[in-house]
């Protein structure tokens, strides 16, 4: 009889036993799907943004994408000195260099303007480069009364800007560059219209002409 009432009260111990067991790898299943579905969301592929240039009627314009707040400045690019960034000085065109001019800066800009300039304007200024050549608008030679006598500042304003056929320079030579090139523009126009009285006189002997020297010394 003992022994029949412990076998009864071991079988009810096992099937609750059991049960517990049951229940509560029901609940660590029930929490592993919640979290693999917590997982398993699209955010990362279908996501709450606007696609560059899409509309949108959010806004009143009908733009996705917010121009800058106006004032606002890139890091690194805040310009103040504006005869530097703009060749202008009160708004008027200057005829006067940001910075004093070097040799080092002149080498400088006859190599840049080699590598910028003259395909149109050609290594002397005079505006007859290789494309010119091939039909492309032929450009105003530096050595005209009108841009001899234009201040220096008008040269840096239209490498930055752009002028009639050519565009701009702006992003591909930097504001100190296109001084540089244009104190050497200014270096060109000076040796068109240069005198023998210009040329220091120890470098004089170096102007003489290969007729002159094949003539041999006048008496």
């Amino acid at each position: 009889m003992e022994c029949s009432k412990l076998r009864s009260e071991l079988t009810i111990a096992a099937v609750s036993r059991g049960r517990i067991a049951a229940r509560t790898i029901a609940l660590v299943s029930l929490a592993a799907t919640a979290i693999f579905l917590a997982g398993c969301r699209l955010d990362m592929h279908i996501q709450p943004k606007y696609l560059p240039y899409a509309g949108t009627t959010f806004f009143h314009d009908g733009r996705s994408e917010r121009q800058p707040v106006p004032g606002t400045i890139a890091r690194g690019h805040l310009r103040i000195d504006e005869l530097l960034y703009t060749g202008k000085e009160n708004g008027v065109v200057s005829d006067r260099f940001p910075f004093p001019i070097t040799q080092a800066d002149l080498d400088r800009g006859r190599e840049r303007f080699n590598i910028y300039c003259t395909p149109c304007h050609d290594y002397t200024g005079s505006g007859n480069g290789m494309i010119v050549q091939r039909g492309f608008p032929h450009p105003p030679s530096y050595h005209i009364d009108r841009l001899r006598n234009a201040p220096v500042g008008h040269f840096f304003e239209v490498m930055t800007n752009g002028f009639g056929a050519m565009y701009s320079y702006a992003a591909r030579v930097s504001p100190e560059d296109r001084w540089r090139i244009a104190a050497y523009i200014r270096v060109l126009q000076r040796s068109e219209h240069a005198s023998l009285a210009d040329v220091p006189e120890k470098d004089r002997g170096l102007l003489q002409s290969p007729a002159a020297e094949s003539a041999g010394p006048t008496k």
